[in-house]
């Protein structure tokens, strides 16, 4: 079993994350703040160095504006 951080579907999850937020026009460091986070934290995130858990993708999934639900649906839409 890969690296959960190497992971294809993990790949997918980021650059949905990622995506979603440009989407909304914020930037990382805007995205950060509202999480009270540094900037690092979001950009780690987005680049596989470190995972979120549930707790944190909510969070972020809170900060986008973005319903978490829908987009594990587009997440497993495009992994299946």
């Amino acid at each position: 079993m890969p690296n959960p951080l190497h992971d294809p579907r993990y790949a997918s999850f980021r650059a949905l994350l990622a995506a979603e937020r440009e989407r909304v026009g914020l930037t990382q460091v805007e995205v950060a703040g509202r999480l009270r986070k540094p900037q690092s934290y979001v950009s780690k995130y987005e680049r596989g160095e470190r995972r979120l858990d549930v707790v944190e993708y909510l969070d972020v999934a809170r900060v986008l504006g973005i319903d978490p639900l829908a987009t594990i649906k587009k997440l497993i839409d495009k992994i299946a």
